[in-house]
């Protein structure tokens, strides 16, 4: 019972960072149906830019926090300015076969200016631990912050898009962007302040993974880059509940297969479970099938 208790906390932990990389996802695929697997290298260069922050100007977590999504905001905007919007009215590939690009294109450079060397991320946080069931149960308090810092940030969101005008707009693009176009809606300011959004978010799963793990490295992004894609397809891609389910639903089964000796086999796992509820369900757990006519 104990055990199962520990690997419940860890769960919620990972999760909250999958949730919050599966948001950018979702969200990006909800305006322009577009699966942009350069979201994950975003996540990375935000986990750089903390380290530097706390590393080199001696920065707190806070400030470091805010700091690194404003920057990965920013780059997300000239990534789908520069590499994106070109393409917005080309083939779903295409946009696919750049995505990929932009993800290798981000790595690399950071391994061509920085090194590919992992780096022990600075211990900015006071972590304490608090046990239970004579110390059978340990709570970080790290998993504290993690947690509560994700749940504020989804809060804000909810927000932003249900009791902002650009929320409404972003919600109307998402529905049918040609109708919200000719009833005035700027659509690519729109799409503009999805990315940053977005990319915003993933700039923070950046600095909280980096004090989850004490570890950033240039090649970081792909790993939980392409599970919070699976997060997001899990709840159902395009629903920003369905991200947030799957990302915690993603962390509790990792935790789990990873405390019951399956550690190597984790992933697997992880992507048969994708399979088979894609099997039974192919809009995801919260999603709902919409029928085309063709």
């Amino acid at each position: 019972m104990e055990q199962i208790i520990q690997q419940l906390i860890n769960g919620v932990s990972l999760g909250s960072i999958y949730a919050l990389i599966a948001l950018g996802y979702t969200m990006v695929y909800g305006i322009i149906n577009l699966i942009n697997f350069a979201h994950g290298d975003i996540y990375m260069m935000g986990a750089f830019v903390g380290y530097a922050l706390t590393t080199f100007l001696g920065l707190g977590f806070i400030p470091s926090l805010i700091a690194s999504m404003v920057a990965c905001s920013i780059l997300g905007m000239v990534v789908e300015k520069i590499a994106y919007k070109p393409l917005r009215n080309s083939s779903r590939i295409s946009l696919l076969i750049t995505a990929i690009s932009v993800s290798l294109f981000l790595q690399y450079i950071m391994v061509y200016f920085i090194g590919p060397e992992t780096r022990t991320f600075p211990n900015v946080l006071e972590s304490n631990r608090i046990t239970f069931f004579d110390g059978s149960v340990i709570l970080d308090t790290k998993n504290i912050y993690i947690l509560v810092i994700t749940i504020i940030l989804m809060i804000a969101l909810q927000y932003v898009v249900h009791r902002t005008k650009i929320g409404k707009a972003m919600r109307a693009v998402a529905l049918d962007k040609e109708a919200a176009e000719f009833m005035g809606v700027n659509v690519n300011k729109v799409i503009s302040y999805t990315f940053a959004i977005g990319s915003a978010l993933a700039g923070a799963a950046g600095v909280l993974v980096g004090i989850y793990y004490n570890t950033v490295d240039p090649l970081m992004g792909s790993g939980p880059g392409l599970k919070a894609f699976v997060a997001a397809v899990l709840g159902g891609i395009g629903l920003i509940p369905g991200a947030v389910f799957g990302g915690f639903f993603l962390g509790l089964v990792e935790t789990i297969v990873s405390a019951y000796g399956g550690s190597v086999y984790k992933d697997a796992v992880a992507f048969a479970i994708l399979i088979l509820i894609l099997l039974v369900k192919p809009a995801g757990l919260l999603g709902k099938n919409i029928k085309e006519k063709v």
